[in-house]
């Protein structure tokens, strides 16, 4: 099959990988431009062929960071001597380029860009309030993969593309590596809080008072529920932006969300600024 077609397969299925290309080739190399490779998140080169052990090294780790931070990476693996006269060392990173030493005898240059496809970011909504409607209805022009717990009287109050789960208390593999935002305005409160609770999530988030929230995570932690967990939740959920309506509310929670997935990147964007000043 075709790593592009491969590639496709995986993106619709969910699965994360790094595609490595080659976009430049001077002298003698395995691999020419366009060469492509379909990389695991365990390393392993699964379709495609980018050269052979001159270039796999290098590249592996470059694919292996990106999806580690979802950063793109432009590889450049050159000879000793080619390196030298740019000034660059193996193994160092300078204008937005990685540079790697090819000690294979063909001594060609090779650079290769390596991005990240990532499956798109769940939103697990516990409850059918105003807000959660409104979240619902923003997150997915913003790349989140919504879905919804709640009573199935209330379910068609969701846009027709949102996965949709009969009760507050959702498998907890639902939650696993996701955004989870509690907004029962009242109805199921408790149950779906401990539902969050009991969820290996990204992010969770209580839409409420801080107030409310902290009387409903004593009454759980009477219960036996962790209390390492219920500490967790954040509420009220959302970024400070002054927000009233159920809308706003929604957009602040959505910032909140975008804040947590882009934070790492930023920082680490923002560190190799940092470096290439110094």
């Amino acid at each position: 099959m075709e790593v592009i077609e491969e590639a496709a397969l995986r993106q619709a299925r969910g699965q994360a990988f790094a595609l490595a290309t080659v976009v430049r080739t001077i002298s003698v190399t395995a691999a020419k431009a366009g060469a492509k490779a379909l990389i695991a998140p365990d390393g392993s080169i699964e379709e495609g062929w980018i050269g052979g052990g001159c270039a796999r090294a290098a590249v592996i780790k470059a694919a292996r960071q990106c999806l580690a931070d979802g950063r793109s990476r432009f590889v450049s693996i050159a000879p000793k001597d080619a390196l030298a006269e740019l000034g660059a060392a193996a193994g160092e990173e300078r204008g937005g380029v990685f540079y790697a030493r090819n000690s294979c005898p063909s001594q060609g240059t090779m650079d290769i860009f390596v991005e990240p496809v990532l499956p798109s970011p769940r939103l697990l909504i516990l409850g059918a309030s105003p807000v959660a409607v409104a979240l619902g209805g923003l997150a997915p022009a913003r790349g989140f993969a919504v879905a919804v717990a709640a009573a199935p009287e209330e379910h068609r109050r969701f846009e027709p593309g949102v996965s949709r789960f009969e009760s507050l208390s959702p498998p907890k593999e639902a939650g696993e590596g996701a955004y989870v935002v509690v907004s029962t305005q009242g109805a199921g409160d408790r149950a779906a809080l401990k539902s969050a609770a009991g969820m290996e999530a990204r992010y969770r988030a209580f839409v409420g008072s801080r107030r409310k929230a902290a009387a409903l995570k004593r009454e759980l932690a009477g219960e036996g529920v962790s209390e390492d967990a219920l500490a967790r939740i954040k509420a009220p959920a959302g970024l400070d932006i002054s927000a009233i309506s159920a809308d706003e509310i929604a957009l602040s929670i959505l910032a909140e969300m975008i804040a947590v997935r882009r934070g790492p990147q930023r920082r680490s964007t923002e560190d190799a600024a940092d470096h290439r000043e110094e």
